[in-house]
């Protein structure tokens, strides 16, 4: 797999955010991707220095629609932390600056 197919998208929330100023950022990601695979994937991507990678599986919440019962999808969220030294990812562009 490529490091573009490993990280599927960040997650923004409100925790995640604030999570952000102890440089640890989340990500959803591919459901078969280990530790090593986002580490290596995150590095290629942002040029930052990974100190350490959480990895979470999220299942998915069940949701009716009338008398139908289903599951959203479920999804794999790891927490990237980033060493001291490093630069810190760009999620938000500064375009209107």
């Amino acid at each position: 797999m490529e490091a573009r197919d490993i990280i599927l998208r960040p997650v923004i929330t409100e925790a995640s955010t604030a999570a952000m100023d102890a440089k640890r950022y989340t990500f959803d990601v591919d459901l078969r991707a280990t530790k090593t695979q986002v580490k290596n994937a995150v590095e290629e991507i942002f040029d930052v220095k990974v100190v350490k990678v959480n990895i979470m599986n999220v299942k998915g919440k069940q949701k009716r629609q009338g008398r139908f019962v289903g599951y959203t999808k479920r999804r794999r969220k790891a927490i990237v932390t980033l060493s001291a030294d490093s630069n810190e990812i760009k999620l938000f562009s500064d375009d209107n600056e």
